[in-house]
C-alpha cells in the first residue's frame, strides 16, 4: 500500500482512570502522544462545540490537525515520527494555507494530534483537533456527529489475500479467519454480512491497518478486507508485494472527507472552498501522482494505482453527500484535465 517502515503503536495500555472518568461522559480517549503533538492534555482544554473553529484559531495561535500514522497513502508516518505526510495530509496543508490568509496570520502554527479509526470522531468532536483529513469515510451515522467537507476519494471495499490462497471472493472465506481494523466501515459491514448470510467466517479486529496486515503477512488471517486503495498501500510495503493480490467484487462505495466540528458552517465553507479550488485549478493531479503513480516514502515504491472514473467524477462534480453520485456519460471541463493530467503521469512515472 519491499519493506517499509513506520511509526505504530502496538499493544494495549491500561487506561488512566482521569481517561475512564471521560469514557464515562460518552467520549473515546486519544492514545498518548509526544508532548510536543498532545493536544488534549488538561494544560490545553479543548474548545467547546459551541465556539467557531476560526476563532479557537485565531484566539490560539494554532491550528491541530489530526493525523494517522497507517493510513497509507492518505496520513501515515514515514521518514520523520510525528511529522505526517501523504495525499490528505497535503489536502490539509492546502487548508492552513487557506486559514493563514482568512485570519491574517502568516506565521500560524501548526500543530499535529494522532488519532485512531475510533478516537477520530470524537477528537473532532470535543475540539482536540480542529480537522481530520485522513481515510474517513463520509456516511449518514457519522454525519449526525460531525460535518464532512466536500469528497476528495472514492474507494470500494475488498479483499486482500495471498495468490496461493484460493480465495477470489467473499464466498470463499468460509471457515476461514478475516480480518479488518477496528472502528471502521468494513468492520461493521463484513459483521453483518457475516450473520445475514451465514457464512462462518472467523472476524478478527485490529487497531490499525498495519496490524491488520501483520496478521494476513505472518498466517493469522487469510484475507484482510478494507478499502481497496488502503489494500493497495499495504500491498505496497510487504516485503514481498508480488506475493498478494487484492480480489472480491467491491461491497461498497464509500467517499472519503475531511471532518469539522457539526454545525461550523464558516470553517467547512473554507474547507470546501479549498478543496473545490484545488481540483478546478488541476492542482489535484499533482498531488494525486505524487501519492499513487510515483514512488513514495519511505522506501519509494510506486503504488501505480490509477485515477477511477469514479474519483474523476467527484473531483469534477465536488459534493458531501454519504453517497457516491453516479459518474455521468459526459465529462466536465474539469474532469478532461483531470483524466489527461493523470493520463500524462502514467507514461511519465
Amino acid at each position: 500500500m519491499m519493506t517499509m517502515t513506520f511509526t505504530t503503536r502496538t499493544g494495549v495500555k491500561p487506561l488512566a482512570a482521569a481517561t475512564l472518568a471521560v469514557l464515562a461522559l460518552g467520549l473515546t480517549a486519544c492514545n498518548k502522544t509526544p508532548d510536543n503533538n498532545a493536544a488534549g492534555n488538561a494544560s490545553q482544554p479543548a474548545a467547546t462545540t459551541s465556539e467557531a473553529t476560526l476563532d479557537k484559531i485565531k484566539k490560539s495561535g494554532e491550528i491541530v490537525l489530526a493525523y494517522r500514522d497507517s493510513s497509507i497513502p492518505f496520513s501515515y508516518i514515514a521518514n520523520t515520527p510525528n511529522q505526517p505526510v501523504g495525499y490528505a495530509h497535503d489536502l490539509q496543508l492546502k487548508v492552513v494555507d487557506a486559514v493563514k490568509k482568512e485570519l491574517n496570520m502568516p506565521n500560524l502554527k501548526v500543530r499535529y494530534n494522532l488519532v485512531t479509526s475510533q478516537t477520530r470522531i470524537p477528537l473532532v468532536q470535543n475540539g482536540t483537533v480542529d480537522l481530520e483529513c485522513g481515510s474517513t469515510t463520509n456516511n449518514e451515522e457519522r454525519q449526525k456527529q460531525v460535518d464532512f467537507s466536500v469528497g476528495f476519494f472514492e474507494i470500494g471495499t475488498r479483499l486482500l489475500t495471498a495468490k496461493d490462497s484460493g480465495i477470489k471472493d467473499f464466498a470463499d472465506l468460509k471457515g476461514k479467519t478475516l480480518v479488518t481494523t477496528a472502528g471502521t466501515t468494513s468492520e461493521r459491514f463484513i459483521k453483518k454480512l457475516n450473520e445475514d448470510k451465514k457464512l462462518g467466517i472467523n472476524i478478527v479486529s485490529a487497531k490499525d491497518h498495519g496490524e491488520s496486515f501483520l496478521m494476513l503477512e505472518s498466517g493469522r488471517a487469510a484475507a484482510f478486507m478494507m478499502d481497496d486503495v488502503l489494500l493497495a498501500g499495504e500491498k505496497a510495503k510487504a516485503k514481498d508485494p508480488s506475493k498478494w493480490e487484492i480480489v472480491g467484487t467491491p461491497q461498497s462505495f464509500e467517499i472519503y472527507g475531511c471532518m469539522v466540528r457539526k454545525g461550523d458552517t464558516a470553517f467547512k465553507k473554507l474547507v470546501d472552498d479549498t478543496l473545490k479550488a484545488t481540483y478546478a485549478s488541476g492542482e489535484i493531479n499533482q498531488i494525486y501522482n505524487k501519492w499513487f503513480m510515483s514512488p513514495i516514502p519511505p522506501k519509494n515504491v510506486n503504488m501505480n494505482f490509477t485515477m477511477s472514473d469514479n474519483l474523476k467524477n467527484l473531483l469534477a462534480n465536488p459534493h458531501d453527500g454519504a453517497q457516491p453520485h453516479a459518474v455521468t456519460a459526459v465529462a466536465s471541463n474539469v474532469s478532461k484535465a483531470i483524466a489527461s493530467g493523470v493520463a500524462a503521469a502514467s507514461v511519465t512515472k
